[in-house]
């Protein structure tokens, strides 16, 4: 009987390893290919040079330029509305208002991200009159990382204690205050991931963007000039470009390292967050 157990568990040992490595297994595989494609074309010059020769040659600071503009512009837009509208789902109750509100969020993370490429082109650059332009790019990407900046929020902000809002409200705090004081400094884990995760997403996408801030290699001088995400660049030297594997592996190369740069970042800066905050109390 003892023997049967151990042998069950070393079963169950040998399953749960074999599906950890195929959770991981992909991500070293891709890294490999990467790597051995990619990392001959990295030096410094790679990060401080133009793009010459549609990219075979020369390096990607104006690419990063503009990947760094519309991440920027994307953030910016994203993060004022949606913790807004993760506090008033959360804060105040229940009616056919916000019932629909929830649906429409997540009806709208399901919607591809070429649908909203497409309504970027048609709104931000033809009805606004912006064109295609790191602007219209960064508020098309915005409207992309709303339903889940909203739903990690909500998610943080409804897994605080219930007691904290009802001390607060005992205390006396208005409303605001206990927003302000109690709930979004307790929150500021989860909010800080779902903005981790709206940049990855932005900084990895490239349907929206083809349609909405261009193909250009200069570097911009406004956020009203059209200018090319490193995704965008990646997908031109793979599909558009002969003998663009190398570029392209290079530059995808330094967006995964980005990728994991920023998750590491995150997750250290949130543990020092709490880690301070517990010792505080």
């Amino acid at each position: 009987m003892v023997r049967s157990k151990r042998n069950g568990d070393l079963y169950f040992g040998i399953i749960c390893g074999l599906a950890a490595l195929c959770g991981i297994g992909p991500l070293l595989w891709i890294v490999y290919d990467l790597v051995k494609l990619g990392a001959g074309r990295i030096s410094p010059g790679f990060f401080t040079d133009a793009v010459r020769e549609s990219g075979r040659a020369g390096g990607i600071a104006p690419v990063l330029h503009s990947t760094f503009l519309i991440v920027l512009c994307c953030l910016g837009a994203a993060i004022p509305p949606g913790l807004g509208v993760a506090f008033y789902l959360t804060e105040n109750g229940e009616n056919r208002f916000r019932k629909w509100l929830r649906a429409s969020v997540d009806l709208l993370a399901t919607i591809p991200s070429i649908v909203f490429g497409l309504f970027g082109m048609a709104f931000f650059c033809r009805f606004l009159g912006l064109g295609f332009s790191i602007l219209s790019g960064g508020l098309t990407l915005a409207c992309m990382i709303l339903p889940v900046l909203i739903r990690t929020t909500v998610a943080a902000v409804e897994a605080l204690p219930d007691h904290l809002r009802s001390s607060a409200t005992a205390l006396g705090l208005t409303k605001t205050t206990i927003l302000l004081r109690v709930l979004l400094p307790g929150a500021t884990p989860g909010i800080v991931i779902g903005i981790t995760i709206g940049t990855a997403r932005a900084l990895s996408e490239t349907a929206a963007l083809i349609f909405t801030s261009g193909y250009a290699t200069r570097t911009p001088d406004s956020l009203l000039d059209s200018g090319r995400s490193i995704s965008v660049h990646i997908y031109d030297l793979a599909m558009n470009i002969p003998n663009g594997a190398q570029g392209a592996s290079a530059s995808a190369l330094v967006l995964l390292i980005a990728l994991l740069l920023i998750n590491f970042l995150t997750n250290f800066f949130s543990e020092l967050w709490l880690k301070n905050l517990h010792s505080s109390k």
